[in-house]
């Protein structure tokens, strides 16, 4: 339905400035973007709510979300929740309030990662088919550290069957090993395996700060690229490395987070990476 010749326009820091996700844990919209269908030429809001996990609150939240990015724009607004959970029974797709005869809600459309074929993910020359076939096999392989091993170095071969630009490779590669976080041994046996393959495609993959993840370690290696950081002044370098290593280990992080995190002082990032191994949730980082 939507005309993708007219090119999509991002509103995400528009949402900031008019005050959602100001706090920690606070409403934030993942995705608003404008986009224009194909039929009637109208240029229309898409909010896109990506959740990885149920929460029986997610309905409510995207009737706040729409109300409130409607209230603001005075324009049409059309919700989408992006359903990456592991509940292939779980499919929310309205909210409704009744009382003394008034209705008050919303219905919105959903998309389930688990209804894609991963046949048919792994054949797509559609980009987002292969994140998509990266989060799914992430899910179904967790338990067996070798077999998640395997499945992201089919993928990471993969990347070079599909005639794709060095930008393009380079940023999927750089996503899939964001989102396949593997354990230390295995993780150790994928960088090797990544030099190896530096070499016979003659492609820069890994960064000066992230070949210290195979020398010492994950957290040894954030603690390297942290003082690295300061000593060549590269603030933002070191809290894209802080807000990657929250990623692997709480999931995607809230615009709100990353937000803070790259407004932090080296201190705040070095307080944070000491606090993130013993965190069991984001929040508990910051406190």
């Amino acid at each position: 339905m939507i005309d993708w010749s007219q090119r999509p326009r991002f509103r995400d820091k528009e949402l900031a400035q008019i005050g959602f996700g100001d706090a920690l844990g606070g409403m934030v919209a993942d995705k608003l973007v404008e986009v224009c269908l194909r039929d009637s030429n109208q240029w229309v809001l898409l909010h896109i709510e990506v959740q990885a996990q149920y929460d029986a609150n997610l309905p409510r939240r995207i009737f706040d979300y729409n109300y409130r990015i409607f209230k603001e724009y005075g324009r049409e607004v059309a919700s989408l929740a992006l359903l990456a959970d592991e509940d292939p029974n779980w499919r929310p797709q309205d909210f409704h309030i009744e009382a003394l005869g008034t209705t008050m809600g919303i219905s919105f459309a959903s998309a389930k990662l688990l209804d894609y074929d991963n046949g048919y993910l792994h054949d797509s020359n559609n980009p987002f088919a292969l994140i998509t076939l990266a989060h799914l096999r992430s899910q179904q392989e967790r338990h067996d550290a070798d077999a998640l091993l395997a499945a992201k170095w089919h993928l990471t071969r993969l990347l070079y069957e599909h005639g794709w630009s060095t930008q393009r490779i380079i940023v999927l590669f750089k996503v899939i090993n964001g989102m396949m976080a593997l354990q230390e041994p295995q993780q150790a046996r994928y960088w090797h395996s990544i030099l190896k393959l530096e070499k016979e495609r003659k492609m820069e993959w890994i960064t000066p700060l992230e070949q210290s993840f195979m020398d010492k370690g994950w957290q040894k290696g954030l603690q390297h690229g942290l003082e690295q950081g300061r000593e060549q002044g590269s603030r933002d370098g070191a809290a894209d490395l802080l807000a990657r290593q929250l990623t692997q280990r709480f999931g995607p992080l809230p615009q709100a987070v990353r937000k803070r995190l790259h407004k932090a002082t080296m201190e705040q990032l070095e307080a944070w990476s000491d606090a993130m191994p013993e965190a069991q949730m984001l929040k508990q980082v910051f406190e």
